[in-house]
């Protein structure tokens, strides 16, 4: 199963890689404003970027540390990221490839661990934080970041379903009570859980994964037919633009 997840993820992300590296969603907002504040006491740190995407946190908090190594599952995705960082001027990035569920890195081998927007890619969540928690020093700091579910059963699988329909990677948008059980099970304290809200431009959020027009079609059929409950909650628009909720938790390593 996990070997078959990792392939469709790879399949969907191989030829999105620059996509996400320009993606306005994903190369801004509080949680990585956020990140460049918190990041300024990791000086001289190795830092690691959980499932680094299109590598918006690496260049966040590069400046800012030792050594940052940028790991993904998607090949095309570390490539993207290596000629944006030379792009950038970096030079103390490094990628590797991963799956977040078996890390090729020794335990204790990071001063902090960061993750942004990619466990609900992940195959088996509980793995993938017992793993950054294995390779993170003891009394470390970390940080994840994600989507996470208004947890209400009629909000949440509106939410489930139109993430699928779009991404067949998906897997799940947790609430925030199940983010913080699966943390603390693979041991780590939490300090400070904050949230915002992200818009998401429709147009953009499926161009950017290329998702096929009847599935296109799928989704803004569920969105125009939803009850006046949901389209309140995810604030969706005329053209099929909504709004979710980012969660950010900051941790150390117990």
């Amino acid at each position: 199963m996990q070997r078959e997840h990792n392939a469709i993820v790879d399949r969907q992300f191989g030829g999105q890689a620059q996509a996400y590296v320009s993606s306005t969603a994903h190369s801004s907002g509080p949680d990585l404003e956020r990140l460049a504040h918190v990041s300024q006491a990791w000086s001289a740190a190795r830092v690691l970027d959980l499932g680094c995407g299109g590598g918006h946190v690496s260049y966040t908090i590069a400046p800012n540390v030792g050594e940052v190594i940028a790991c993904d599952l998607t090949p095309s995705m570390l490539d993207a990221v290596t000629g944006e960082a030379r792009r950038r001027g970096i030079v103390n990035i490094r990628t590797r490839q991963a799956a977040a569920e078996a890390l090729p890195f020794g335990d204790g081998e990071f001063d902090a661990v960061v993750c942004r927007m990619s466990a609900h890619h992940w195959q088996d969540l509980d793995a993938g934080l017992r793993e950054g928690r294995r390779v993170l020093k003891a009394g470390s700091p970390a940080i994840f970041i994600d989507v996470i579910s208004p947890g209400h059963p009629m909000l949440d699988t509106h939410l489930q379903a139109v993430e699928l329909l779009r991404d067949r990677s998906h897997v799940r948008d947790y609430r925030i009570e199940e983010w913080s059980a699966a943390l603390s099970r693979a041991g780590f304290d939490t300090l400070r859980v904050s949230t915002h809200s992200l818009p998401m431009e429709f147009a953009a959020w499926v161009e950017r994964m290329k998702t096929p027009a009847p599935l296109v079609t799928a989704i803004r059929a569920l969105q125009t037919e939803a009850s006046e409950a949901v389209r309140d909650a995810f604030a969706i628009r005329e053209d099929g633009s909504f709004t979710i909720r980012i969660a950010t938790f900051e941790l150390t390593a117990a």
